[in-house]
Order: C-alpha cells, then structure tokens, then sequence
C-alpha cells in the first residue's frame, strides 16, 4: 500500500511541471541573436541552423511559440554597439551573443535581459560572470576553449613540419583568453625545442608588418589564437600566410575552409546546440545565474590538403587518419 502511495506521489509531482511547462511553451517568447558577421557568411548560417534545430527539437517552433530576432552586426564595432543597444531595449526573453565582442556591449545595455553566448574566450577575466560554477548575473554560455589546449596546437605545427623552431603566436592583447593561451604555449615550448614570438594585434598594419619580418626566417610558423580580432582579421591573415610559405594552425574551422592550413578548436555547430538548451532552460524558468558556464566536450582537427601541396608539407598519414575533415 505504501509503495502504491509513493509511486502515485512521484507521478502525481511529475505530472504538474510537465503541464506548466506545456502552458509555458504555448505563450509567444521572443529570442535575440547578436552575431559579429554578415548574413551571408556560411559558417555562422549553419551555427544558427544548429541552434534553431536544436530549439524544436525541446518544442519551440517560430511563429507559434517563438519568435526570433537576429541582428547580423558584422565585425564593425560600432555596428555591434548599436545592434547590441536596439536588441536590449527590445527586451526579449533571452539574448544570444557570438563572442566577447557581442556580449561586452550586451551587458552594458542591459543587466536584466538573460545573454546566452555559445562561443566566448574567458568569461571571468573579460567580467561576464562572477565564477564559471556560478555566473551570478544575467549572463552564462559556454566557453570556446580550455587553455591547457593551446599546448596542443604547438604539438600539432610541429608535427605538420617536424623542421619547426620558431613560432609566432598571434593574438589579442586586450582580451585575456589572448594573454592565457599565449602562456601554454611558452611553458610548452622548450621541450619542443621551439622559440616562441608574441605578435599583438592592436591594428592591422602592425601585425602585417611583424608578421612579415618574422616569417623572413626558415622553419617558422604560426599560432593564432583565438579571439575577435583575427576573425576580423581572417582574410587577411590567412593571405599573409599563403604568401610568406609560413605554415599556421588556427581555432577554428572556418579559416581552413577559406584557405588556412589546419585547425584545432572546439566544435562550433555543437556549442551552438548546446546554447540552445540553456535557451530552453531559460524560457521555461531557469536563470542565467543558475547555469554553470561549461568548457567545450567536442573538439575538432581539420586540415587542408590544398594548402599544405601549396606550402610543400606532406601531411603525416598518422595525422590524417585523426583529422575529422579534410579539405582537398
């Protein structure tokens, strides 16, 4: 009799939410999206793809349930700050914002609006959330990398071009996740017998300049690190090193597809996925302050075949059997 009671109990208490969250679903919710690119731009069409298919697979469906609003801000600063303004004032049930460059100006328009971010380099240092187990504010996400991989990406040049004794790390000075990978890298570098150059990107003719002088050197190649500026910097980037033969790994896929040698970075249409439960959680009750800012579980290798013939590497078949993709 006692077990009938209990097993009622329990069904009974699971019933209830089940019904609210049902009714909550029903109401029109509306989701903001502030993404530094244009609307064109494959790589983040398919990241919103991910996020949307992920969002009706928990029920959501635009035009009955949700409504979503994506600003497609470019990389230009100022166009984020005044997408990032409009957005807030709107004041949607939850904002997703691609990277620190989205979300800094986000959460000095609003402290109140929840921001998921799928992508952001060091929430804490950039002062997004209080601690990663407890965001504290309006804010949470998932964070793009775990420094401890930086290591892996020095590993990974000088396994592409065993002849490697210089490595320039290019990257973000004014954003700490720049500062903290570039540190990995340096404790990482003497047992590969490897010299390591940081290269600041403050403007775009100051690198170019640095990256060229470098690169006059043989057995040289490059690190880029992870961060707003080089995706704004991309083409640019990945010119400079097609035409100074200098060997680069990158974090993210999108610069192999465009021409880069090999990259090793978290899975962003994955990231975008999960973002899109915190979204669910949040629409159905759960606040930004509650959900832990998770590191990344799914990492991928990609390499381009093309740009290594063009370079005059031969990429290790050991190295080929563990890419997830390759470019031909």
């Amino acid at each position: 009799m006692r077990r009938r009671e209990f097993i009622a109990g329990v069904a009974g208490a699971v019933a209830i939410p089940r019904v609210a969250r049902s009714q909550q679903a029903d109401r029109m919710r509306r989701i903001g999206m502030l993404l530094p690119a244009a609307s064109d731009d494959p790589e983040f069409q398919a990241r919103v793809g991910a996020f949307l298919q992920e969002l009706q697979r928990s029920g959501w469906t635009i035009g009955r349930n949700v409504q979503i609003d994506i600003r497609w801000a470019t990389a230009n600063t100022a166009d984020i700050r005044k997408h990032a303004t409009e957005l807030a004032a709107l004041a949607p049930d939850v904002i997703v914002a691609h990277g620190s460059s989205a979300v800094a100006p986000l959460q000095q328009a609003t402290r109140t609006v929840p921001i998921v971010f799928p992508v952001a380099g060091d929430p804490v240092s950039a002062g997004f959330v209080d601690s990663l187990a407890r965001p504290g504010g309006n804010i949470t996400g998932f964070m793009t990398i775990e420094y401890s991989m930086s290591g892996k990406w020095l590993e990974l040049l000088k396994e592409i071009m065993p002849s490697t004794t210089r490595v320039a790390v290019l990257r973000d000075p004014t954003q700490g996740s720049g500062t903290s990978q570039l540190a990995v890298v340096q404790a990482m570098a003497p047992s590969l017998r490897i010299e390591v150059t940081p290269i600041n990107m403050r403007n775009a003719s100051e690198f170019e300049r640095s990256l060229i002088a470098f690169a006059r050197i043989p057995n040289s190649g490059l690190i880029v690190a992870s961060g707003s500026g080089v995706l704004r910097h991309r083409d640019l980037i990945i010119g400079l090193a097609a035409r100074h033969k200098l060997p680069a790994i990158y974090s993210q896929r999108l610069f192999v597809t465009a021409g880069g040698l090999i990259s090793y970075g978290s899975d962003q249409l994955y990231q975008y996925r999960r973002a899109a439960d915190y979204v669910d959680r949040i629409l159905k009750g759960e606040k930004p302050a509650d959900l832990p800012v998770q590191a990344p579980t799914k990492y991928d290798l990609v390499i381009n075949l093309k740009t290594s013939k063009a370079l005059g590497l031969t990429v290790p078949p050991t190295l080929l059997a563990r890419a997830d993709e390759v470019i031909e």
